[in-house]
């Protein structure tokens, strides 16, 4: 299977009438299986990435294609070791918080400490569906740019045969010695901001607990087909 717009569209549509009207970008799944992508055209892993964003992203898809490639480690083994890379190099816990907007000043502590872990394994879980069907597309790394001190934005292009390629931006932030994306945004569309659009909608039209009981379930279905 190869990542393509299409694949980037579908995980993140929730169940039922929790489908957005706009149209929907990728959740983790696609959006880490497009990182992979990237360094589809890069072998070298890069020893000191820690003042370096370009560098970091690089880095990480590397390490990730290896684990992918290396096929003499059981599937269930594998998954482990894309998780951990991946939770290290992504602030999901800032990502919890932005697709809540205004909702998560309204959420009572045991609610925040009940929907970073719920949307950190949703989207580890979209992740493992996808990454799997990875297939080798190149990507360019294009450029990165400043966006204020400690923060930076990570430029690529995924090449698509005879199709147009697909724009991916990565959103990083410096903590201490490290960098850590925050959002990715898939032809100047922003990850967080299009969960944002349906997770308020959700709050808005249903409740809270309809949105946590609609993303279990998207789990559950994520998690039937990587156990298939």
């Amino acid at each position: 299977m190869q990542t393509t717009k299409k694949a980037v569209e579908e995980v993140l549509t929730l169940p039922d009438d929790f489908a957005p009207t706009i149209k929907i970008l990728g959740a983790c799944g696609a959006m880490l299986a497009i990182i992979c992508v990237a360094l589809g055209m890069c072998s070298a892993v890069y020893a000191d990435v820690s003042n370096d964003p370009m560098a970091m992203v690089k880095s990480t898809v590397s390490q990730v294609v290896n684990v992918l490639q290396n096929k003499s480690t059981p599937a269930t083994e594998r998954r482990k070791q894309l998780i951990s890379l991946v939770s290290d190099r992504f602030d999901f816990t800032d990502m919890a918080r932005q697709t809540l907007g205004s909702h998560w000043t309204q959420l009572t502590p045991a609610q925040q400490q009940e929907f970073v872990p719920l949307f950190t394994s949703f989207m580890e879980d979209a992740y493992l569906d996808k990454i799997e069907g990875y297939s080798g597309q190149p990507i360019d790394f294009i450029k990165q740019s400043s966006m204020g001190a400690g923060y930076a934005e990570v430029h690529t292009s995924v090449v698509q045969p005879d199709k147009q390629p697909i724009q991916i931006n990565y959103l990083l932030k410096q903590e201490g010695d490290s960098w850590r994306v925050y959002d990715v945004t898939v032809d100047d569309i922003s990850i967080t901001a299009n969960y944002r659009n349906q997770f308020n909608r959700v709050i808005n039209n249903q409740g809270y607990d309809a949105l946590v009981s609609a993303m279990r379930n998207k789990q559950r279905q994520l998690q039937d087909r990587l156990a298939s």
